[in-house]
């Protein structure tokens, strides 16, 4: 799925697990990312006065919280932090566009949801369920594309085409169950993980 605080309540209320991977999951590891003043995850976070301190050692106090509203009707509450002083600093080109001090916005809850999905990712589980997702969905695609020579449909009309659609995929779902049976994978849903 899609990573957002709406994604991340629903599937804990539905008391499942998530494995979501973070939108900026590749963007972290960069040097680039890591060497941003300007990312609230590059700034040191004191949770005993809910403070966050700036590239310059002055401090981001919250300064109120608001409700913001998605276009599904899901509110989430947002934390507005401000720094104290920003004139004056020698980093505030590479920090913030503001004329007056930085602000920026936080949502507590999404960043304690996307911490959990994170931590399930990097889990053994998750590694697992990771690669195999990049295997079985992204692949399928590939094959109707490339080895079905699949590149549109040959009917019109929303009905025509689901009925299309079902038929290719019966086709790639006998195809799959054949290989599964000749290289003695049923009841294996999962690809082991090959190692180095």
């Amino acid at each position: 799925g899609y990573e957002s605080e709406e994604n991340y309540a629903y599937l804990e209320n539905q008391k499942q697990a998530c494995y979501i991977k973070p939108q900026t999951y590749e963007k972290w590891k960069t040097k680039r990312f890591k060497n941003d003043i300007s990312k609230r995850e590059n700034m040191s976070y004191d949770l005993s006065k809910d403070e966050y301190t700036c590239h310059n050692g002055k401090q981001l106090k919250p300064i109120r919280v608001t409700q913001k509203k998605s276009t599904t009707g899901y509110r989430s509450e947002v934390t507005v932090y401000e720094c104290e002083d920003c004139s004056n600093c020698p980093f505030k080109l590479k920090c913030t566009k503001a004329k007056d001090n930085r602000q920026m916005q936080v949502s507590k809850q999404f960043i304690a949801k996307r911490q959990v999905s994170y931590e399930n990712i990097m889990s053994g589980e998750g590694i697992l369920l990771r690669v195999n997702r990049s295997i079985q969905v992204e692949g399928a695609f590939g094959v109707l594309k490339d080895d079905y020579n699949f590149n549109r449909f040959l009917t019109r009309g929303k009905v025509n085409v689901k009925n299309e659609f079902i038929l290719l995929c019966f086709g790639y779902n006998v195809n799959k169950l054949h290989a599964k049976i000749q290289g003695e994978r049923l009841g294996q849903p999962l690809h082991k993980l090959k190692s180095a």
